[in-house]
């Protein structure tokens, strides 16, 4: 006689639901924890055989990738600075900007907890919407698209030149990095991943 086979089941995962205040309490702490991984900017500006021309038109493309992930957050302060400086000569349209610019960040990009409105779980493409319309209305009243483009455009331009001057030699992304330029020794029987040398 066969012995009952023992009946499975099956494990369900369930989100704790926190109140409105800590989702966006927690979305400031990511915000923070994100803009504490920026580079001193001594180092970001410094000119100690720290920027040169590129030898050619791949070299200039590399040098853009390589300091565009150790810069990166840098370059999306001098962006947002550049976009905010552009309205700084209307006050309501800055204070407008920065409003929204504030919504995105804290109920989109940083927030990593489900949003709960009077005790009522609201959807993600529901907040979606949400903010393109805000944006749309704010943009519709205010009127501030072409300075805004202008601010932005200005800020994406001196993080491309600085990205393709800066000289990245010296500049760790990784272990690999490190390990190509003899900063530590790779672990015994495991294979390298070169990157090639950017010193001219």
């Amino acid at each position: 006689m066969q012995s009952p086979t023992p009946a499975t089941t099956a494990t369900t995962y369930t989100t704790i639901p926190i109140s409105g205040t800590d989702v966006i309490f927690r979305s400031f702490q990511n915000l923070s924890s994100f803009l504490s991984l920026r580079r001193p900017w001594p180092e970001f500006i410094s000119t100690t055989g720290s920027f040169d021309r590129p030898d050619s038109l791949n070299h200039a493309g590399t040098r853009l990738r390589v300091n565009s992930k150790y810069f990166g957050v840098n370059y999306g302060i001098i962006i947002t600075a550049c976009a905010a400086v552009s309205l700084i000569g209307d006050p309501t349209t800055l204070l407008v900007f920065a409003s929204v610019f504030t919504l995105w960040l804290v109920l989109y990009f940083f927030r990593e907890d489900p949003m709960v409105v009077w005790g009522h779980h609201v959807h993600d493409h529901l907040v979606t919407a949400g903010l393109v319309f805000i944006t749309g209305i704010s943009i519709w009243i205010i009127g501030f698209v072409s300075n805004l483009l202008i601010g932005i455009g200005l800020g994406v331009l001196i993080s491309v030149v600085h990205g393709v001057l800066r000289n990245p030699q010296g500049i760790y992304l990784d272990e690999n990095d490190a390990e190509f330029e003899g900063l530590i020794s790779p672990p015994s029987g495991s294979s390298r991943d070169y990157r090639g040398n950017f010193s001219n």
